[in-house]
């Protein structure tokens, strides 16, 4: 069992080499292997396989916080400040109501689940098993944040929080990988749904256009320059948010419920914020013209990596029953993005991306947006945060109907 970081990390970056590489070979048998099975998946999928084995253990890994805390918000920076924010912003309603929606199924599927649950076999929800849900609706609306505030709010023990821990992850997880291996399928899925994916196609469009006119050959000077507003934006709003969350906690801990006394959540706020700060200067968009959202795709490429090795498939196992309960929530919510993405004739990039932004939050929205485009990742960015603040109003309402459908 591997536990040094430094060789976990080379294990992590061979995997992602190796996919890249077998993705754009022109060997008969890879290119039909990549026509139903996505890339980005693999990087997700193959660590993972890495933790369920035994090959390496993460129990004191800080691969994930360096990626989640570090090469995160360094990407949402270069992503945004490369992004065509103009058309990003109108792209539409319907991006709103898919994202809406996807809170909505959360909040209606938990209880729905429950009562489910409860016909089928009642022993798997009897007692407070409906106070550990709340924890996994904060989760899938909002984060963390979210999910901590439910614990307090609904006095959730801690082997049941434990519990519930396993179950959002895993369960969440393995959305996640449906929802790639859907946007694999985009142009299938479209017009199935008979999208109008005009605003989208015109936006890859636009940026397909302004690399060909605009590229050139990456210098050092222009690396350096990609490094220095990626990770100085970072660490200004690390600074920032290390000073804002402790006070707001000190001088007003009852704004937690809203997640505004935790860190990641200022930390993404902010260094969103200052991204689209600087994206209104030139000298920081021309930074595209080095390629600057390619590196931060490579950013997030190594975040997934770090998220899949977190995951043990072999886990649920222990809690088979909190496991069902799970899934079919997320299959209630699955079936109401699709109804609704359908109605409204919603491609299915905001269906994605809708769903993930609750789900997965800002971590992962992000991307499952880039599995689209890299342009389109701030598309996930801005649905995340809006995901921290409704999630402890929506979990608490989950709790709730979940708590009267308990009896």
């Amino acid at each position: 069992m591997i536990t040094n970081d430094a060789v976990i990390m080379g294990l992590l970056a061979v995997i992602l080499g190796g996919v890249f590489i077998t993705e754009s070979s022109s060997n008969p048998f890879w290119r039909k292997f990549y026509t139903f099975i996505p890339g980005l998946l693999l990087c997700y999928f193959v660590p993972s396989l890495l933790n369920t084995w035994g090959i390496i253990d993460v129990t004191n890994s800080n691969l994930y916080f360096v990626a989640s805390r570090y090469l995160l918000p360094g990407a949402l920076v270069l992503l945004i400040v490369s992004a065509d924010l103009k058309k990003v912003f109108g792209l539409g309603s319907k991006a709103v109501i898919m994202f809406l929606t996807g809170t909505l199924g959360i909040i209606v599927g938990g209880p729905a689940a429950l009562l489910i649950i409860d016909f089928i076999n009642p022993d798997l929800v009897s007692g407070d098993v409906w106070r550990g849900l709340t924890t996994v609706a904060g989760s899938w609306i909002g984060g963390g944040a979210n999910q901590a505030a439910m614990k307090e709010v609904f006095n959730v023990d801690d082997q049941l929080f434990s519990a519930m821990i396993t179950v959002d992850v895993i369960c969440a997880n393995i959305w996640m990988a449906i929802l790639l291996i859907m946007a694999g399928r985009q142009r299938e899925m479209d017009n199935w749904l008979k999208a109008d994916t005009s605003s989208i196609d015109e936006l890859k469009d636009t940026v397909a256009h302004y690399e060909k006119e605009n590229s050139r050959p990456i210098t050092t000077t222009d690396m350096m320059k990609v490094v220095a507003i990626a990770f100085g934006l970072t660490g200004l709003a690390h600074f920032f948010a290390d000073k804002i969350a402790p006070w707001i906690e000190t001088n007003a801990p009852e704004l937690a419920k809203y997640s505004l006394t935790s860190g990641f959540f200022w930390l993404i706020v902010l260094v969103t914020t200052f991204a689209l700060i600087a994206s209104t200067f030139k000298s920081a968009r021309t930074l595209e013209h080095a390629g600057a959202s390619k590196i931060g795709s490579a950013f997030i490429y190594v975040l997934v990596a770090t998220i899949g090795m977190q995951m043990d498939v072999t886990a649920i196992l222990d809690n088979p029953g909190y496991f069902f309960i799970g899934i079919t929530w997320l299959t209630i919510h699955a079936l109401l993005m699709i109804g609704v993405a359908k109605l409204i004739r919603a491609p299915l990039f905001f269906m994605a991306v809708g769903s993930q932004a609750n789900v997965g939050g800002a971590a992962s929205a992000p991307v499952v947006a880039a599995a689209f485009h890299p342009a389109l990742a701030p598309v996930g960015i801005l649905m995340a945060v809006l995901g921290y603040a409704l999630g402890t109003y929506g979990a608490y309402i989950c709790g709730i109907i979940m708590q009267t459908a308990a009896g």
